[in-house]
């Protein structure tokens, strides 16, 4: 015997409901995932690098001063990725990292140069809209990404990272991810 289920109308909408609860959940956990594949994979290509995940919240509590220009640069960011690989005895091929970007649809829109660093942003855009942002800080020793799910004004790319690094908190960590390799490789230390 056969057991016919009843197909009412409350049935249909429910599981119409249910279908697209499910898309949607789906493509939320798509967009969490639309940090870069390049970013992701330096992460783990080079373990001993230093990662900060950031929402838009998150960024405005470093804001400790309350610089309203800083709420106006980090307006339009969704979320943001930091990465800081050591350049010392990772061997980062820089124009490898810059092409595979390239590779993701990010195009290279300003060069600069600030307190010694050299700043290079990229955009990724769909229909004129920008949709990431990605800022590559790279000196002598260190490699920095700024991974981001929105956007800022071109000319304050600069700012968010001077604030970044003067933040007590984010600054401290930094510091102290760049001076760990120094404090064990100087003489006498045993890395205590």
């Amino acid at each position: 015997m056969k057991l016919k289920t009843a197909r009412t109308p409350i049935t249909k909408r429910l599981m119409s409901r249910t279908i697209i609860i499910a898309l949607i959940l789906f493509f939320a956990s798509m967009v969490c995932k639309a940090q870069s594949k390049t970013t992701e994979a330096l992460q783990q290509k080079y373990s001993d690098s230093f990662s900060l995940f950031f929402y838009n919240n998150t960024l405005r509590m470093i804001n400790q001063q309350e610089d309203k220009e800083f709420d106006e640069i980090i307006k339009d960011i969704e979320k943001m990725k930091f990465l800081m690989v050591k350049k010392g005895d990772n061997n980062v091929n820089y124009k490898q990292v810059v092409n595979d970007y390239k590779i993701e649809s990010f195009e290279e829109v300003m060069t600069s140069r600030h307190q010694g660093k050299n700043f290079d942003v990229f955009i990724k855009e769909r229909n004129g809209k920008t949709l990431a942002m990605l800022v590559l800080v790279n000196d002598d020793e260190n490699l920095f990404v700024l991974d981001m799910l929105g956007s800022i004004a071109l000319d304050k790319v600069t700012k968010l990272y001077s604030v970044m690094d003067e933040s007590s908190d984010i600054g401290s960590r930094i510091q102290r991810f760049v001076s760990k390799d120094k404090k064990e490789e100087s003489p006498g230390n045993d890395g205590k």
